[in-house]
């Protein structure tokens, strides 16, 4: 597949699973031999650990949203650059729900082959986002 095609399997799986919650569309642009190099310790790697990872997202952020801010491919590899954003409405990185609106960034690395996803690694800024869900009412967002 070409890079321009490739990102579209991408911008589909961040718009229709990513922010919309359709689990049948990453079972879709997943292959099953997928695997996320960036998974939390204790996580499964596999497309297992994603669906627990964003079904825990929309528990602590059900309005949850992701932007993508920018992406780039080259040869099989697309990176992004996305905005997720919502509000804190269960508990997340161990603080209690805040009911603010927050926003970090992920950068992420996506290896395809004949169109779907089948590796992965990420950068997210959780740092950011524990700053923003713990910082004191004056100084919240």
């Amino acid at each position: 597949m070409t890079p321009e095609e490739n990102k579209a399997v991408v911008r589909r799986y961040v718009e229709e699973f990513k922010t919309g919650g359709d689990e049948a569309v990453a079972a879709e642009l997943r292959s099953p031999e997928f695997v996320n190099h960036s998974a939390a310790p204790g996580t499964p790697s596999g497309p297992e650990g994603g669906l627990r990872l964003f079904r825990a997202l929309r528990t602590a952020f059900p309005d949850l949203h992701v932007r993508i801010d920018d992406m780039v491919a080259e040869g099989d590899e697309v990176v992004t650059r996305q905005t997720f954003s919502g509000t804190h409405s269960a508990e997340w990185l161990g603080v209690p729900a805040t009911g603010r609106r927050v926003s970090w960034s992920v950068i992420d690395i996506v290896r395809l082959e004949d169109g779907r996803m089948t590796d992965h690694w990420a950068v997210a800024d959780f740092h950011g986002l524990l700053a923003q869900l713990t910082a004191p009412e004056e100084d919240a967002p």
